[in-house]
């Protein structure tokens, strides 16, 4: 009996070179062990190298992490949202909270695995939604619907604990809508340079150090209301 082999293009987004090694062994040895085979067709270890060889490569799924420099992974999916890129995309985390996974989903990522969970899930995700499936493990999926249901559900009242300048409140609005600071500088009228400072006194204030995190602890503390 003839069987076609399937191959699937993946691009793998993550700025550590030790996790891209371990992601790149474990899809060898699933081309090993299975008539499906994965062909890694690039790596990106930022934002505009993701963006650019989504792009070039128009690979079938996207490896993607969060954290990326200098935005994060949610840039990165809502610059592929409104472009023409076809595929779809697999976040591989580190971050388990409620937010962390509501922003993804809600950004257009088609599933979301927690990196201490790899070997168990990858393929299995893998292959969910290259069958046009939403992969959420059951871990997930219960924070992500916790999530969901609460911000369907409920009005967050806005906290006004936190002092922000009345700037400093417009930019963290836009970046929890994913906006990256280019966006931001042209939609406030004012430079790139203006826009990082703001952000350096917005992570100073709200005690984080990336914008993934900022977009997490505005969502908490009520800062922006969804």
């Amino acid at each position: 009996m003839n069987t076609q082999t399937e191959l699937i293009s993946i691009l793998l987004v993550d700025d550590q070179p030790q996790f891209r090694q371990g992601v790149r062994t474990l899809l060898n040895f699933y081309n090993i062990s299975s008539s499906v085979k994965f062909n890694i067709v690039g790596e990106a270890a930022n934002v505009e190298q993701a963006i650019k060889l989504s792009m070039e490569q128009h690979p079938k799924l996207i490896l993607l992490d969060l954290e990326l420099p200098p935005e994060n992974g949610i840039t990165v999916l809502q610059h592929l949202k409104k472009s023409s890129y076809t595929g779809k995309s697999l976040i591989l985390s580190a971050y388990q909270q409620d937010e962390y996974v509501y922003r993804a989903m809600q950004a257009g990522a088609w599933g979301y695995i927690l990196k201490d969970k790899l070997a168990t899930q990858l393929c299995e995700g893998i292959m969910t939604i290259v069958n046009n499936k939403v992969y959420l493990p059951t871990e997930i999926a219960t924070v992500f619907f916790r999530l969901f249901q609460y911000y369907s559900g409920t009005s967050l009242t806005c906290n006004s604990k936190i002092d922000l300048t009345k700037q400093e409140q417009e930019i963290l609005n836009w970046l929890v809508q994913g906006e990256p600071n280019e966006q931001i500088a042209k939609r406030l009228y004012i430079t790139v340079a203006t826009v990082k400072a703001h952000l350096t006194n917005i992570f100073r204030k709200l005690g984080v150090t990336s914008r993934t995190q900022a977009i997490v602890q505005a969502l908490k503390s009520g800062l922006v209301c969804p």
